[in-house]
């Protein structure tokens, strides 16, 4: 063999490797072995009540805390997902998401028109805060992201208009990069399902430019709801992955204008929306289901954390199981734990994520929080 084919092997091999995103010098522990976490405190944002509110559907919570209050914010729906009729919805907590006041609406969208509202994220900044939700026509067709700034006057939240169009759904708060422009997860509806960002033009949160994250043609089938991590000048980016139970991993050097093709990771990972960024203690954390005999289950809900300034994931920790039967929040052996999202605020991170109880259908869910102490998340 000459040098040159060596050396080309060798990079082949580089490429087809998996991604480093978990410390490959530790093993992923089987989800019995995963160390509960202390400490933490559940509450229900919003229950499963259909007798109640008539509501069936509910997912994608979204959180922020904002002047000393809690805002979290859902898609609902009376009728399936992902169809019109479908609400950007939320609640507001005064002490701390121990208690709910009464569900509001950002934007019921317009039936009429066949336009539909659903989940989205949230941004507290300079005394505003924004909500940036997914919207699409007909049957999940022509998605479209919209945003809103509360009136907290009135309570009520004034549409700014599409904000990002082609496709993108954000699923993941905006976080700040060194440029000082904002970039937001999510992925684009159509076109193979691929994990994309939304880029804003400083803090113009009214234009924000799409950016596919180029895929490997590999990839079995796709579902590329993202998170990022901003860490100096890199933006990583932690991708769902429909085809196999394991996170995909991108990576930008340049402000999210350009990615390295997304490909699969050493660590398992659910099939479900990942959370991921960076706690005060300058640990990374990514919040999903992640244990190495879980596959493509939704449950327990873990949160994998790194050792401060290190860029690999090395322990991870149980928020909860399936069966949770001291409450508060449903409790089932087939409960599905998804769709996480998480902001930290004095020395905690709040995480909530759907639960289905074990309910049949498409996200028949509640909305649920989990209070984490940071202090609780050694690595």
């Amino acid at each position: 063999m000459t040098r040159r084919t060596l050396l080309a092997t060798l990079s082949c091999a580089a490429a087809e490797a998996p991604a480093p995103l978990w410390d490959p010098a530790v093993l992923l522990p089987k989800a019995s072995a995963i160390a509960p976490l202390r400490g933490v405190r559940f509450s229900v944002i919003k229950a499963h009540e259909p007798e109640r509110d008539g509501y069936g559907f509910l997912h994608g919570v979204g959180l922020a805390w904002h002047k000393g209050k809690l805002y979290a914010s859902f898609g609902h729906n009376k009728a399936v997902e992902n169809t019109v009729g479908e609400q950007a919805r939320g609640r507001v907590s005064t002490d701390g998401g121990r208690t709910w006041g009464d569900v509001f609406t950002i934007d019921a969208g317009d039936p009429g028109q066949g336009l539909a509202v659903s989940h989205g994220s949230f941004l507290s900044h300079r005394g505003r805060l924004w909500a940036f939700m997914g919207a699409f026509h007909g049957a999940r067709e022509r998605v479209h992201t919209r945003a809103y700034v509360l009136n907290e006057r009135t309570g009520a939240w004034m549409p700014r208009g599409v904000v990002v169009r082609d496709g993108f759904w954000p699923m993941h708060f905006p976080v700040r990069m060194p440029n000082g422009n904002w970039i937001m997860a999510g992925f684009q509806v159509g076109g193979g399902e691929p994990a994309s960002v939304a880029v804003s033009h400083g803090r113009d949160f009214t234009r924000w430019d799409h950016v596919v994250i180029p895929r490997d043609p590999g990839l079995k089938k796709m579902w590329g709801e993202s998170a990022v991590i901003v860490s100096g000048g890199e933006v990583l980016n932690i991708g769902r992955y429909g085809g196999e139970a394991m996170a995909l991993v991108s990576r930008s050097q340049d402000g999210g204008r350009t990615w390295t093709t997304m490909r699969p990771s050493n660590l398992a990972m659910a099939t479900s929306k990942p959370c991921a960024g960076v706690l005060s203690t300058g640990q990374r954390y990514l919040i999903c289901t992640t244990a190495a005999d879980t596959g493509a289950r939704r449950a327990p809900l873990t949160i994998a954390v790194s050792r401060r300034g290190q860029a690999h994931f090395s322990r991870v920790y149980l928020i909860r199981n399936a069966e949770f039967p001291e409450g508060p929040g449903d409790s089932h052996p087939r409960a599905n734990l998804a769709y996480p999202y998480a902001v930290e605020h004095q020395d905690h991170l709040y995480a909530g994520y759907s639960n289905n109880g074990g309910r049949k259908g498409m996200n028949i869910n509640s909305a649920e929080l989990a209070v984490i102490p940071v202090a609780a998340l050694h690595a």
